[in-house]
């Protein structure tokens, strides 16, 4: 035993020599904009809604809502464009309008490769996502079977261990939590494509990966472990894990 640990020790001395990233053995991968391309989607929804008030979804709106929960959404937007709605009215109009568009929801470029990748060499997977159970539902019509593949979903909206949602680190420390072996934060890899969600990930101790919108700012993506133009990008042996 002494002998594996001093192994395993002097092997994590070799990594970081050669390395600048940690060696990580689990993977939790946000939602939206991430594995599915809702963004594009989100942006018609609330478009929808707030053009009933005679108001413009902006960018710069849709960067201070990109990977809050719903409530917090809603509530950011009524603000900002100062909507004569309360978040329960805009909430039931989001919901509404969720069940037409959402189960149309598209993969991102080589969201399902590493997803199988990760899963077929036995590195445990799972996601952490502000969307509620039900909105996650509508977007997963397509993908049952490779979605089965990850050990457990968070809803930072809709799961009561998860008090705070996105930037804090709530999600992120219960999400690794579920997995069986319950992992330190260190060896935890986190992908996003928010900057609320890069910072809830930071918060939690983890590296992050970021895939970015094109449109978000340099300043934004200052605080990922990497940035990437897309998953199709991402090379697993940076951070001990198998290559493709």
């Amino acid at each position: 035993l002494c002998a594996a640990y001093l192994d395993g020790t002097l092997e994590q001395k070799r990594w970081a020599k050669t390395n600048k990233f940690k060696k990580i053995d689990h993977v939790i991968f946000d939602l939206d904009g991430l594995l599915l391309g809702t963004e594009d989607i989100y942006v018609d929804i609330f478009s929808i809604i707030c053009s009933k008030y005679g108001k413009k979804y902006t960018f710069e709106v849709r960067e201070k809502v990109l990977g809050t929960i719903e409530k917090d959404t809603s509530a950011i937007i009524i603000r900002e464009l100062n909507l004569p709605v309360t978040v329960e009215e805009f909430l039931d109009q989001l919901h509404t309008v969720q069940e037409e568009l959402l189960p149309k929801t598209p993969l991102m470029p080589g969201a399902e490769r590493l997803v199988r990748h990760l899963h077929e060499h036995g590195v445990p997977i799972a996601v952490a996502t502000s969307s509620s159970k039900e909105s996650i539902d509508l977007k997963l019509t397509n993908y049952q079977e490779l979605f089965s593949l990850f050990l457990h979903i968070v809803s930072a909206t809709s799961d009561p261990e998860v008090k705070r949602g996105k930037p804090n680190p709530d999600i992120f420390l219960v999400c690794a939590s579920k997995f069986p072996n319950k992992p330190a934060p260190e060896k935890c890899l986190v992908f996003e494509d928010a900057p609320n969600g890069v910072k809830a990930a930071v918060a939690a101790g983890m590296q992050v990966v970021m895939v970015p919108d094109e449109h978000i700012s340099e300043e934004n993506k200052k605080q990922a472990t990497m940035v990437l133009r897309s998953l199709e990008d991402f090379k697993p042996e940076l951070f001990g894990l198998p290559p493709f």
